[in-house]
């Protein structure tokens, strides 16, 4: 199979070389079109992604601090539960960075209540955070949405003596004692 004279490869052609620059011509805006299409999605997934794990994270840290000072209030004696725990959940808190998105106010913003009755105490952590910009849907399935915030709250409440637990502290005084 011998080739006729004259006649070129395409590669070799001044014609094979202009279709193959204007093929590539065509293809090159072909990768900036699917970057804008791309990242704008990327960004609004990570978005939506990263509010709820934010405020989760919060609320895992009002939780655990809220479970920690009821701990806390079932070993301290009635006079000084109040300002043991508060200062106690309130030092927990710090693991929340004070950032918008976070949690809004500093640490004094915090909400902690100590109720003891009875047999029972139950401490009650509230704070608030910011949701991104546009977010505030995602935001509201996380905590209750109170104007432009997102409400977050932790209860733990916790038996101070277990039922199991015959008499009273009297009793087990003078058998200890």
């Amino acid at each position: 199979m011998g080739r006729s004279p004259g006649c070129r490869t395409s590669w070799g052609s001044e014609m094979g070389r202009r279709g193959w620059r204007a093929a590539r011509a065509s293809e090159e805006g072909q990768a900036t079109v699917e970057a804008a299409v791309l990242i704008p999605t990327v960004m609004v997934v990570l978005a939506l992604l990263l509010q709820p794990a934010m405020l989760l994270y919060t609320r895992a840290v009002m939780s655990g601090a809220a479970a920690e000072g009821a701990r806390l209030a079932t070993t301290a004696t009635y006079d000084e539960v109040a300002s043991l725990v508060d200062s106690y959940v309130r030092r927990r808190l710090r693991a929340v960075p004070d950032v918008a998105c976070f949690h809004e106010g500093g640490v004094g913003a915090w909400d902690v209540s100590i109720e003891q009755d009875g047999n029972r105490v139950r401490v009650c952590v509230v704070g608030y955070a910011q949701p991104l910009p546009l977010m505030g849907v995602t935001a509201g399935l996380v905590g209750r949405m109170d104007g432009g915030s997102v409400l977050l709250s932790a209860e733990v409440e916790r038996s101070i003596r277990a039922e199991w637990v015959g008499g009273d502290y009297g009793d087990w005084i003078a058998a200890w004692g």
